[in-house]
């Protein structure tokens, strides 16, 4: 999503306030238009830089003077005008203009997601210490699941799946297919069929009934002893950043579940109670995001078949890995699991260390993995992901230099154009001792923090610096006033660029005013308006 503070650079470009009236805007066009009119150039070099530039004004001119784009544009930028939203008369508050760009975005990125096939998998390994050392092997089971889904059409939604899984002398499998069709905007249908140890057929509906609930409805027969089972499920959006749930389940084994989801920027939570006809059991987990790579997780289960209680946390290691370690202490044992992600596939591996709850071994297998992990994070980790990302921080550099060059070339380009009508302007002002502005530099906050506090400037800041002093000359006008409007980033304007781009930049000016000299700096989105007395030096 655009950044809260938009760049606004339509408004810099033609040198107009976020506020300008459509004959404000005209007028500014018409005046921007006389210097970049192609005709007015008998060089085919100057005629080409002219034609290029009149093509921005012109363009920056369609999308203010129309005011359905402009609406977009000022809340949106240039990605709301990219994205395929419109506006029509039932289509014109602020609200709605949000909601509808918001829908289509979601959309372009279901369609995005949507047109490759997408494999998931997870595979589990069930490793046994205590097995190990009475002299079998350290392997007790293993398990694997796959599914594919492919959008095969507009509507429709096929999903192939399998399972299998050993447990010593025994195992079993399962396959699966399923068609999802949507029905409307508001409801679908799913057509489920399992071959295997739980051969059983299935249909499945779910519908939207408000903004803020969903039901789903399902029935299901077993292929083996002929059994129905039917399912509902209610989902009500309680807040912006939590859910609840209510299912029942009718059949060989009947229960009633009410659940709890909560998930913010830092934070996840869940909860759930269950009530079956031979069993009972409540759960719950919350997880703590540290930092946009490393979280926290503590867990908890109790019923009739589990009392366990689990404490880990896990790291992002790449965009699309992260690895998980978890410590688990039950009437099963006591247990490491550990858990790698990486896209859509998974890797579980349980590690029982001891079936009794041995104090000794539950504090050793607590501590020793939380001192090794944060020794490793000391001394491994973190000097990696720092060397790891001074490598990309060059590699972006770099790679953004090449449009930085292209970015300051057609600035230069732009100054040509502007270059005899500022000198008009500067001479005008000499003689009557207005306002000149005998230096103007744009660029990195850092390179001019260095200058001011007398320390050398090395050759990469000075690079992120630009010379400005032809633009801020030619916007000076006839009364000898400057204004650069406030919000509206700097590196907009005609004849500027941004050199350094996600850095904090600021614009030094150097002027003369009635035979005194003048100095000031402003941010990127500050407000500027000279000459003022306070700038005297």
């Amino acid at each position: 999503m655009k950044e809260e503070r938009a760049e606004r650079e339509l408004y810099a470009l033609l040198h107009i306030s976020p506020e300008a009236s459509d004959e404000e805007i005209r007028k500014a066009y018409r005046q921007w238009a006389q210097i970049y009119h192609p005709d007015k150039y008998q060089s085919p070099q100057m005629k080409d830089i002219a034609t290029e530039n009149f093509q921005r004004i012109r363009d920056a001119y369609e999308i203010l003077t129309d005011e359905h784009k402009r609406q977009i544009y000022d809340i949106y930028g240039m990605e709301g005008l990219t994205s395929g939203l419109e506006l029509g008369p039932k289509l014109n508050k602020l609200e709605e203009i949000k909601e509808e760009f918001e829908r289509l975005r979601r959309r372009k990125e279901e369609e995005k997601i949507s047109a490759h096939v997408r494999p998931s998998g997870s595979l589990l390994a069930n490793l046994s210490l205590p097995q190990f050392l009475s002299g079998g092997g350290i392997l007790r089971g293993m398990a694997m699941s796959s599914e594919v889904q492919s959008q095969i059409s507009k509507r429709n939604t096929i999903v192939i799946g399998g399972n299998l899984a050993v447990t010593g002398n025994s195992g079993g499998g399962a396959a699966t297919a399923l068609l999802r069709h949507q029905l409307s905007s508001v409801a679908s249908i799913e057509f489920m069929a399992s071959a295997g140890l739980r051969a059983l057929i299935g249909v499945q509906t779910t519908r939207n009934l408000s903004v803020h609930s969903t039901a789903t409805t399902g029935i299901a027969m077993s292929l083996r002893d002929g059994s129905i089972n039917l399912s509902n499920t209610w989902t009500r959006q309680l807040s912006e950043t939590s859910n609840g749930n209510i299912q029942l389940v009718l059949g060989v084994e009947s229960t009633i579940a009410a659940g709890w989801q909560r998930k913010d920027e830092k934070t996840s939570a869940a909860g759930e109670v269950k009530f079956g006809t031979s069993s009972f059991g409540a759960s719950a987990h919350y997880t703590r995001h540290f930092s946009s790579k490393s979280h926290g997780r503590i867990a908890g289960r109790i019923g009739s078949t589990a009392l366990e209680f689990e404490v880990g946390g896990g790291r992002r290691i790449s965009d699309f890995s992260t690895v998980r370690m978890l410590y688990t202490l039950g009437i099963q044992g006591i247990f490491w699991r550990i858990e790698l992600n990486r896209g859509g596939q998974k890797l579980i591996i349980p590690v029982l260390l001891s079936r009794h709850l041995n104090p000794i071994i539950a504090t050793g297998a607590l501590i020793i993995p939380s001192s090794l992990y944060f020794l490793l994070k000391t001394f491994v980790v973190k000097p990696y992901y720092r060397k790891r990302e001074r490598q990309k921080a060059l590699e972006k550099m770099e790679k953004s230099s090449a449009q930085v060059q292209e970015a300051r070339a057609a600035a230069e380009k732009a100054q040509q154009l502007l270059q005899n009508v500022a000198n008009r302007k500067k001479n005008k002002q000499l003689d009557t001792e207005g306002l000149v502005i005998t230096k103007a530099l744009y660029g990195n906050r850092k390179a001019f923090k260095r200058r001011n506090e007398s320390r050398e400037v090395d050759d990469e800041l000075a690079s992120q610096v630009l010379d400005v002093t032809i633009p801020l000359n030619f916007l000076v006008n006839d009364s000898a006033q400057l204004k650069l409007h406030e919000g509206i980033k700097k590196s907009g304007i005609m004849g500027f660029c941004d050199p350094c781009p996600g850095e904090p930049k600021q614009l030094h000016v150097e002027y003369t005013y009635g035979g005194n000299k003048f100095e000031v700096a402003v941010d990127d989105y500050e407000e500027l308006v000279i000459p003022q007395e306070i700038h005297r030096i």
